[in-house]
C-alpha cells in the first residue's frame, strides 16, 4: 500500500503550504471547455525542503493569474506518486486553484489505484489526469505491467469512471505514442480512451503547430471531438530543451537550439528566456487562432517564464475571472 495519502482535515499540513481556504465545489474540465478555453498550470512533486520551498513560491505567484486548474506530475516511472498524491490534496485543501489529479498504472495494483482514487475523491478532487505511464528508470524499456495491476490506459479511464463521478482526461501525442504502428494506430487508439469515457485531453509536448492540427484532424475523422489541450513548455535555456526531450522525446527546431547556445554561451541569460517565450508565444497564437481549447503551461516550478509568456499573449489581463475564458 502507498505510505502517503492526501492530507485529511485536521492532520498536519506541507510546511510551506498556504493557509487553508473554504473551498468551493470544483467545476469538471469538460463543463469549463463546454464555454470556454482553458488556462492551466502543471508543476513537478518537490524533492527536498529546498524545492518545496520553491513549489509553494510558483503556486503562490501563479495563483494570482486564476487558472483554470493546476496539475502535479507523477514523476519519471511513477517515482514521485506519494509525494504527487499529498501535494495534490494540499492544494485542494489549502489554495484557491483546482487540481487535476495525475493518476498512473506504473507498478500500482487495482486496489492500491483503488484507494488512491478514493483518497483523492476524499479531499474534493473531481477532475483526473489518467496515463498509463512509463517504465521506471528508463521511459523507453519494455513496459511491464503490475501483476496485479492494468495494461493500457483505456483501462484506467474505464475504473476511474465506475469508480466515481470524475472528469477523466487523457494523454495525446501529437508526435505520436513512441509505441504506435503508425499515426492511424494512435488516432485509433485516443479515440478508444475516449470512447471509454475520457473528456479531454492534454498533449505531450510538442513545437510544430502542423503536428498538432494534422493529430487533431485524425481523431476528428473518426468521428470524435474531444478537446484535446496542447502542452506547452517555455525552452529558455539549452538544459530545458535536454528536459523537453527527456520528458517527451519532442523534436527539437535547430534554429532554437543554435539561438539557445549563443545565449547561453555569452552568458546573456535574459536573452535566452526571451528567445524561448518569444518562441513559445508563436506558438501559443498560432494553436489559439487554429481553434485550440486552451493551453496548458509546463512550468517546472518556476512562475517568471510562464507569467512572461502568459502576458505576451494577454491572458493575464483576462484571468480578473476564472476560467472559462471565452477570448
Amino acid at each position: 500500500m502507498l505510505a502517503h495519502m492526501p492530507p485529511r482535515p485536521r492532520q498536519p499540513q506541507p510546511t510551506h503550504a498556504p493557509r487553508g481556504l473554504n473551498r468551493r465545489a470544483a467545476p469538471s474540465i469538460a463543463e469549463v471547455l463546454k464555454t470556454g478555453r482553458s488556462f492551466s498550470f502543471e508543476f513537478s512533486p518537490p524533492k527536498s525542503e529546498k524545492a518545496e520551498q520553491q513549489f509553494w513560491k510558483a503556486i503562490r505567484q501563479l495563483e494570482s493569474l486564476k487558472p483554470t486548474f493546476v496539475s502535479v506530475t507523477y514523476g519519471a516511472g511513477g517515482s514521485t506518486r506519494e509525494t504527487t498524491v499529498a501535494i495534490t490534496g494540499a492544494i485542494a485543501e489549502q489554495t484557491s486553484l483546482d487540481p487535476v489529479a495525475h493518476l498512473t498504472a506504473v507498478d500500482h495494483s487495482v486496489q492500491e489505484l483503488r484507494h488512491v482514487i478514493g483518497s483523492y475523491a476524499g479531499v474534493g478532487v473531481r477532475n483526473m489526469l489518467a496515463l498509463r505511464g512509463d517504465p521506471p528508470g528508463d521511459p523507453n524499456a519494455e513496459w511491464v505491467m503490475h501483476p496485479d495491476g492494468l495494461a493500457h490506459a483505456v483501462q484506467l479511464v474505464e475504473l476511474l469512471k465506475a469508480s466515481g463521478d470524475f472528469c477523466v482526461g487523457v494523454a495525446a501525442f501529437p508526435e505520436l505514442h513512441p509505441r504506435s504502428l503508425d499515426a492511424d494506430a494512435d488516432a485509433r487508439y485516443f479515440v478508444e480512451k475516449c470512447r471509454a469515457g475520457a473528456e479531454f485531453a492534454i498533449t505531450q509536448l510538442f513545437f510544430n503547430p502542423e503536428d498538432y492540427l494534422r493529430m487533431r484532424d485524425r481523431v476528428s475523422a473518426l468521428g470524435c471531438e474531444v478537446p484535446i489541450i496542447p502542452g506547452i513548455m517555455p525552452a529558455t535555456s539549452p538544459r530545458i530543451l535536454d528536459r523537453m526531450v527527456e520528458f517527451s522525446g519532442c523534436k527539437v527546431p535547430v534554429g532554437l537550439l543554435d539561438q539557445l547556445r549563443a545565449a547561453t554561451d555569452r552568458g546573456d541569460q535574459a536573452a535566452a528566456r526571451e528567445i524561448g517565450v518569444g518562441y513559445a508565444s508563436a506558438l501559443c497564437e498560432r494553436l489559439l487562432a487554429e481553434g485550440a481549447p486552451g493551453l496548458h503551461f509546463c512550468t517546472l516550478n518556476n512562475a517568471r517564464a510562464t507569467i512572461e509568456l502568459y502576458s505576451s499573449l494577454g491572458l493575464a489581463t483576462l484571468s480578473g475571472n476564472r476560467a472559462p475564458i471565452t477570448a
